[in-house]
């Protein structure tokens, strides 16, 4: 909270002027948020238990960690691409997609080949094998994916992704704010 304190000066060169003075009260001794109603909280949860339900397909089914299904998908979606791209896609850390890439190259699901424009680089493929198990998982995911949304109908479902894209907006603002 915030008080307004009017004082006429003292100063006879100021005589008759009022200064406002801003004072914020001092803040309670222990200042808490509640985790239940804590939007980025709750955003966390509900994308934890959805990432669980899906990993459910891949995981069970396949042996795939949740960060070796985002490699897949990434490269399934673009194509061929250098290490360094699939992480901004993904949103993956470098040593998430390290490993996620070292086991699935084990499994013989991608390759790693020398970026030619960048001899440092790596760019990744999908092997044969990979877009096979793509090709697999994709259905029974994206059955999940209609599962959670038909409990949505058409208007929410639109609202839904307007609410998601503009707090992505205001969210990617704050970030470059710093």
């Amino acid at each position: 909270m915030v008080t307004i304190n009017r004082q006429p000066a003292e100063n006879p060169l100021t005589a008759g002027v009022t200064f406002v003075t801003i004072e914020a009260l001092p803040a309670p001794a222990h200042v808490t948020v509640k985790l239940a109603t804590f939007f980025p909280y709750r955003l966390a949860v509900l994308a934890d238990t959805v990432s669980r339900s899906m990993a459910q397909v891949y995981a069970e089914r396949f042996d795939l960690s949740r960060d070796e299904w985002r490699v897949l998908a990434g490269l399934a979606e673009r194509g061929p691409m250098k290490t360094t791209e699939l992480i901004r896609h993904t949103t993956l850390d470098k040593m998430q997609v390290s490993r996620a890439v070292a086991r699935m190259e084990g499994n013989g699901l991608l390759a790693r080949e020398t970026d030619p424009d960048d001899k440092r680089g790596q760019r990744l493929r999908l092997l044969p094998a990979g877009r096979a198990l793509h090709r697999k998982i994709v259905p029974m995911v994206q059955a999940r994916e209609a599962y959670l949304l038909e409990g949505l109908g058409a208007e929410q479902r639109a609202l839904l992704e307007q609410a998601i894209d503009r707090v992505m907006e205001r969210a990617n603002q704050l970030a470059q704010q710093g």
